[in-house]
């Protein structure tokens, strides 16, 4: 017995040392914290007020009303902390979108109640959280929305609370996987067919009214009306989704594929005036990609961003080895190693000056300095040492920040894996290309570059296997076919 308890001991902690922390939401400022508080109280007053105007007024109906109102707060600090949960680097203006369009949904409520379907109320923005925010982030504000319902005269047809929790738990659970803005509008036009069709059996055929009444689209409780209302509300919402992208920093599977088009004019510029760099940006975009999909990441986040980490280079391509013809290298001219860790430097500095004009979204802009995090510029300095240069290895290395995600630290180690492995000899072995990985991916966990990544020892394995598959499949022979004065083969 004794032996089994230590064995699962020493599993345990096994397990527990391969892996890491959860990372750690990013900070938000005090007055936004303020902001978001105050928003969520006024959620909580919206939402329990009526119950206040109860006459004659006791005190059991005042803690009735402390109790719903104290409810509603707790739920809405609920929602924050999921979406925090979700999405670590999650800013305080999403918060803010997430929280406005609960407090807008609670008005309308009030407002429009007799009037709008709760369909209509609920499962639009519940488009716009799951595509910008996440799924869960889309459900848990879906559950709130719909069960905090303000005033107590407007009793919800159970048929139809059920009809509206699976519409909008489908939208949420679609909405964060769907990759284009066509699957989109298929959304739009499914989910209201789906309801008519799901009201006509559970509530009855009774309640629909095409031609008999004028105000049919706002007419609350016709079966027809409420579904039409509720596509004309999704179309809508996906009109102004691109809105919400600019405003509130949303970063979309659609937008992501949309800004991966290769014909974009910042990758158009980088295959003309940078070739060698953009053939490297596809090599690793290979590498990075597959990785990522071994370890469940975000595919489209690190296509996108493989493709953008190198734009800097546009400052001054024939700076960089592989844009060069072999002739010269301005680097041997130069002959001063700080000034060339300098240019190195810049083409990070200059990348960011990039994505801010080019208005590239923050998560995109990110790859850029984290692609590189805090490495040491290794050939310049041991030029330096070589010179007899006595300066602090500090100077040699990118500024960083060093990677905070898994997807920009995947970038960085296809970053190094990839000019390794394209320079082994074809005949290398499989065991030769994984060891090559394996140091590579050592040396930067042992500089310190993977510590904030939240990259498992597990991941790590799954990574250096995701590589040596891609470089499997790219080392593959030609044979050498016979050619004639006037014939080819193919």
């Amino acid at each position: 017995m004794q032996n089994i308890i230590t064995t699962l001991k020493k599993l345990f902690y096994l397990w527990r040392r391969s892996q890491v922390p959860a990372k750690q939401p990013i900070k938000i400022s005090r007055i936004d914290n303020l902001i978001i508080f105050l928003v969520c109280i006024l959620i909580s007053i919206i939402s329990s007020y009526k119950l206040l105007l109860i006459s004659p007024l006791n005190i059991a109906d005042i803690f009735s009303w402390f109790l719903s109102f104290t409810e509603i707060l707790i739920s809405s600090g609920v929602l924050i902390l999921v979406s925090k949960k979700e999405n670590p680097t999650i800013s305080s203006r999403q918060i803010f979108l997430i929280i406005t369009l609960l407090l807008g949904v609670q008005v309308t409520k009030l407002v429009l109640a007799s009037t709008i379907s709760p369909l209509s109320m609920i499962i639009p923005p519940a488009l716009i959280i799951s595509q910008g925010m996440g799924s869960i982030t889309a459900l848990a504000w879906v559950s709130i929305a719909s069960l905090i319902w303000p005033d107590p005269e407007i009793v919800i047809n159970n048929n139809l609370f059920f009809i509206l929790l699976f519409c909008a738990s489908i939208v949420s659970l679609l909405g964060g996987r769907i990759r284009s803005r066509a699957q989109l509008l298929q959304l739009s036009i499914f989910v209201p067919i789906g309801s008519f069709l799901s009201q006509w059996i559970l509530i009855g055929k009774d309640k629909i009214s095409i031609i008999n009444k004028q105000d049919f689209v706002l007419a609350n409780g016709d079966i027809f009306s409420d579904s039409l209302l509720l596509a004309i509300a999704m179309l809508f919402t996906i009109l102004f989704i691109p809105i919400f992208e600019s405003i509130f920093g949303l970063l979309t599977k659609a937008r992501l594929l949309e800004l991966a088009d290769k014909e974009k004019p910042l990758i158009r510029r980088l295959s003309l005036e940078a070739p060698g760099t953009f053939e490297h940006t596809l090599l690793i975009c290979g590498l990075a990609e597959e990785a990522t999909r071994m370890i469940g990441g975000d595919i489209d986040l690190i296509k996108t961003g493989a493709l953008y980490h190198d734009v800097g280079k546009l400052h001054a391509p024939n700076w960089f080895i592989e844009n060069q013809d072999g002739s010269k290298n301005p680097h041997d001219e130069l002959d001063d190693p700080i000034k060339s860790a300098e240019v190195l430097q810049a083409h990070v500095d200059e990348g960011l000056k990039f994505a801010r004009k080019n208005r590239l979204p923050k998560l995109i802009a990110n790859f850029i300095p984290e692609h590189q995090g805090t490495l040491k510029m290794g050939y310049f300095f041991q030029k330096a040492k070589e010179k007899n240069l006595d300066i602090n290895e500090y100077y040699f290395r990118y500024k960083g920040p060093i990677p905070q995600s898994k997807e920009t630290a995947i970038l960085m180690l296809a970053d190094g894996c990839e000019a390794a492995l394209r320079a082994m000899n074809i005949n290398a072995s499989d065991e030769e290309a994984l060891k090559t990985i394996s140091n590579i991916i050592y040396s930067r966990k042992k500089d310190g570059q993977l510590d904030d990544s939240n990259l498992s020892k597990g991941e790590i394995f799954l990574i250096k296997r995701a590589f040596l598959n891609v470089w499997k499949r790219i080392r593959h022979r030609r044979i050498q076919y016979p050619t004639s004065k006037n014939n080819t083969f193919s």
